[in-house]
């Protein structure tokens, strides 16, 4: 038997006036998850416990079958073990968005207009943190090159603070979300005066891009020990992902990681190259367990364009879904397949939320059809499984 979950970030979302007062999953054509549906059990779970902030790290742990409440030590400890970052157990990780601020008013009256800068490439990121470096490292602070605009700071014998994330904030003043610690606001402030006129971004701004003119800090945390996942599932299991949270979660369960060329964490990603290095995994590298993750879903939700949320659906449903339940149906495979975001990024708010999922779970085997697509309204009455990371269980058994 293989498994495979798809995790579609962020793709849940509210109904939408210019969509005919459809969500986007309502909207996009999507055949392969609605025959999913149609053979499958749908229902809704509750992939963020009520007593946590809402965000990819919580939720891809529930859904890869860890409980967040006792195995999660924060975001950005998870990104640094994607890029190979040693950690100390004294040590404190912080996420180092580059992010767009405005111009012209003082640091503390600017607005977030970017929490990702353009989506800058890491290439041009790179050359941005080598400044920051330059200008801030020493026995205290360590700062490394992450991936696109998402970057990991090591505070040595730092503090663990409860930081704003820039996404929940944009198109808002500042300065009531800055660190009320001193070094990481003076950091922050001094930072702007480092990027926004460095040659690079002057590059950026001349050819109509947005300017990464600031360091954000967030996401603190410390060390993480997750159990194996082989151990805990005796299943061996690769992950695909463009994000560094979720080849930072492979590796400390001890995941294979499958590198896919194009894979960018945003709406251009190479959605057809992910499902190609499942299938690989599945039938010629001997692995049992697949986890298919696709970022675009939730940047489009932050960007707030619904055409591209929907596009970004469609694109998962037709190249990875559809080609994935191929490959394994011509290959004479048993299967199951989970098909779920990891939470809401609703276009109307353009951050996350902790509402329950819909989930639609497949079965090769099963022979029963129904006249019923995959969406929100679809679930929206049928039980919560409110202890998410038991939905794993429910996959494999």
């Amino acid at each position: 038997m293989k498994y495979v979950v798809i995790l579609a970030d962020g793709m849940a979302d509210e109904p939408i006036a210019e969509l005919g007062n459809k969500t986007p999953l309502e909207y996009a054509k999507t055949p392969g998850m609605d025959l999913l549906a149609s053979f499958g059990q749908l229902g809704m779970v509750r992939t963020v416990p009520k007593s946590m902030k809402p965000g990819s790290d919580v939720a891809n742990l529930s859904v890869l079958g860890y409980d967040p409440e006792s195995n999660y030590s924060g975001r950005s400890p998870l990104e640094a073990l994607s890029v190979g970052v040693s950690m100390k157990s004294t040590d404190v990780v912080l996420r180092c968005n580059l992010v767009t601020l405005s111009e012209d008013e003082p640091y503390g009256q600017k607005t977030i207009i970017d929490h990702s800068s353009d989506e800058i490439s890491t290439a041009d990121a790179d050359i941005l943190m080598n400044a920051v470096r330059d200008a801030f490292q020493n026995e205290l602070f360590s700062f490394y090159t992450g991936t696109s605009y998402r970057h990991i700071t090591i505070w040595n014998h730092g503090e663990v603070l409860d930081l704003e994330p820039p996404h929940d904030h944009l198109g808002e003043k500042i300065g009531e979300f800055l660190p009320a610690e001193p070094l990481l606001r003076s950091m922050m402030e001094k930072s702007f005066a480092i990027l926004n006129d460095h040659p690079l971004n002057v590059q950026r701004a001349n050819e109509g891009k947005n300017k990464a003119n600031s360091l954000w800090f967030w996401g603190a945390g410390t060390k993480p020990h997750l159990q194996n996942f082989e151990e805990k599932t005796g299943l061996k299991g690769t992950m695909i992902s463009a994000v560094d949270l979720l080849k930072g979660i492979a590796v400390g369960a001890g995941m294979q990681i499958a590198l896919v060329e194009g894979a960018t964490g945003s709406l251009d990603t190479n959605y057809l190259g992910k499902a190609q290095a499942a299938v690989g995994a599945l039938l010629d590298d001997g692995n049992d367990f697949v986890y298919i993750h696709v970022e675009a879903p939730d940047e489009m939700g932050h960007q707030g364009i619904v055409s591209h949320k929907v596009q970004s659906i469609e694109m998962i449903d037709r190249q990875i879904v559809s080609v994935v339940k191929d490959a394994l149906d011509r290959a004479g495979e048993d299967y199951r397949m989970l098909v779920l975001p990891d939470h809401p990024t609703p276009i109307r708010i353009r951050t996350h939320t902790s509402d329950p999922v819909p989930y639609v779970l497949y079965d090769n085997r099963w022979r029963e059809k129904k006249d019923i697509a995959y969406s929100e309204a679809a679930a929206a009455n049928l039980p919560c499984l409110e202890e998410g990371y038991r939905l794993l269980d429910k996959l494999i058994n």
